[in-house]
């Protein structure tokens, strides 16, 4: 018995790849029947891709539990005007909610602080009297106040993280933010894909901070009750790919580094299907955010034992120089300031601790992002 259903659930397969086959593909028997068939044959087609959406939804549903409080609109331009029309002060005014008390005499390092969101990030945190330390790949830091500069602290060097150590001459951190990043800014396609920029974009978004938290724990400078923070993206979240990238762009490099094969399965889907493909893909982007992602959830686990707190953090849609591929939308999709997107991620840093830990949060809105 058990023979004979396996054989009807082969059969059932069978079967049902035939069917997909030939409504998505365009059949050398097809092309060349008569009107009526082609006319079957779009119309199958039609019916499929209008099937489409549906399928989309209910992964989103799979993804995203029921408590719908716990997670963030994964539409960038829906969640923002959602924002405004419920007057959600959180994601409108910061200020209304952070305080920025707790900074005050605390260790900082932050990773690439010469420019952009890590430059806003260090001028937040100084205004707030904390001892920041600010790291850059070369060259200084214009910002007054700035405890500390350490220069050629590349986060892709293994050598440099030695320095870093050596140059902090035994002091102890409480916070390190994780910072420096990179994005290819150039269009990739599954046909145009750009391996070494992919690598590089991983080796600095994902691989970097796990290299820079392990120099500096283990180094002993980071105790009990301190606090890793990552930079990363909700280009990682692997459960808004159907809704983020439903079209292009895929920008591998940047979800891997930030688990990552979905956004390759997407691609290779709408083509089958024959849907209209815009050409500005990224790949190296979203592959590099997803990598991160599980970089901090592993290292939040083993750190609780040391009673360090780790939080993966989306800074929101800053406006720097990083996303100007995007500033066609900046308005739109609520890009900010990045004056803003800092006061976001320090609100996140302030209600950081061992409970809460491991978590992936949007600093918009505070609510988490589907892994």
């Amino acid at each position: 018995m058990a023979k004979s259903f396996t054989s009807a659930l082969v059969a059932a397969a069978f079967t049902a790849g035939l069917v997909f086959y030939l409504a998505h593909s365009r059949h050398p028997s097809l092309e060349n029947a008569g009107a009526p068939m082609r006319s079957m044959a779009r119309t199958s087609r039609l019916v499929s891709m209008a099937r489409l959406p549906q399928r989309i939804t209910v992964t989103r549903a799979v993804a995203q539990p029921d408590i719908t409080s716990q997670y963030t609109e994964p539409n960038q331009k829906l969640r923002h005007s959602t924002h405004i029309s419920e007057g959600n002060q959180r994601a409108l005014d910061i200020d209304s909610v952070y305080s920025g008390k707790s900074f005050e005499g605390k260790n900082i390092v932050v990773t690439g602080a010469n420019r952009g969101l890590g430059l806003q990030l260090a001028t937040e945190l100084v205004s707030k009297g904390a001892n920041v330390i600010g790291t850059t790949r070369k060259g200084g830091i214009d910002l007054d106040g700035i405890n500390q500069v350490i220069d050629g602290i590349d986060v892709a060097d293994d050598a440099a993280m030695g320095k870093l150590v050596k140059d902090l001459n035994g002091k102890k951190i409480d916070i390190l933010i994780n910072n420096a990043g990179y994005f290819l800014k150039d269009p990739e396609t599954i046909d145009n894909l750009n391996f070494p920029e992919e690598m590089k974009m991983i080796d600095i978004c994902a691989v970097g901070p796990l290299r820079t938290t392990a120099a500096l724990v283990n180094a002993g400078l980071m105790d009990a009750g301190s606090k890793v923070i990552t930079i990363t993206s909700q280009g990682g979240s692997i459960a808004w790919r159907d809704v983020q990238n439903e079209g292009g762009p895929y920008d591998y490099g940047h979800h891997m580094s930030k688990g990552g094969t979905a956004c390759v399965s997407m691609r290779v889907h709408n083509i089958r299907l024959g849907l209209d493909i815009e050409s500005y893909n990224c790949f190296a982007h979203w592959n590099s955010s997803a990598a991160a992602n599980m970089m901090c959830k592993l290292l939040s686990m083993e750190l609780k034992e040391k009673g360090i707190s780790v939080l993966a953090v989306h800074p929101g849609f800053n406006k720097t120089k990083m996303t100007e591929k995007y500033k066609d939308i900046w308005e739109e999709e609520g890009a900010v300031d990045p004056r803003v997107g800092a006061k976001r991620v320090c609100h996140e840093i302030e209600l950081l601790d061992l409970v809460n830990t491991g978590k992936f949060v949007n600093a918009e809105d505070g609510l988490e992002i589907p892994w």
